[in-house]
């Protein structure tokens, strides 16, 4: 996930300060990402649930960074599609269509994880993130297809 971050950084940053903001959110919250869920270089050698307040940063960094998308970039994107033609918005409409239904999986995430989760739920720690780590990647793929639509139309700058 870290390489395809710096690829998009690489191709589309320095285009608006909001998506390059964007882009250096989503690197942090891959990061804390991998140390949640113990990935290289952040496995250690004990095994064991991540503490709370790293679990709580990470929920914060994951609902700052879906806020960022729907109310500052996705919004954007979506304005500049229409300036393309009515097939670009109708592709950027769509794959923010996809967009969305990723966001649910992140807010349950949070919901269950951010303030002192249940014991009960910690129990399904792994596995949620697990989930939500595919998810995520997922996401991220559905953003960089909406990035390159406007961009391969010149409307992004």
């Amino acid at each position: 996930m870290l390489k395809k971050i710096k690829q998009a950084k690489e191709e589309w940053g320095g285009t608006l300060s909001v998506l390059d903001n964007w882009l250096d959110e989503r690197q942090k919250l891959v990061i804390l990402y991998c140390k949640l869920a113990g990935l290289p270089p952040y496995q250690e050698e004990k095994q064991g649930l991540p503490n709370q307040a790293l679990i709580t940063e990470f929920c914060q960094g994951l609902l700052d960074y879906a806020s960022t998308g729907h109310f500052e970039v996705y919004e954007q994107i979506i304005e500049k599609s229409k300036l393309s033609g009515e097939e670009n918005l109708k592709i950027a409409q769509e794959l923010y269509s996809r967009i969305t239904t990723t966001t649910d999986t992140a807010l349950n995430f949070n919901d269950t994880y951010a303030e002192n989760a249940s014991d009960q739920a910690l129990l399904n720690f792994d596995r949620d993130l697990s989930e939500l780590g595919q998810i995520m990647e997922s996401r991220f793929e559905r953003e960089d297809q909406l990035l390159e639509v406007v961009h391969l139309n010149h409307t992004l700058a």
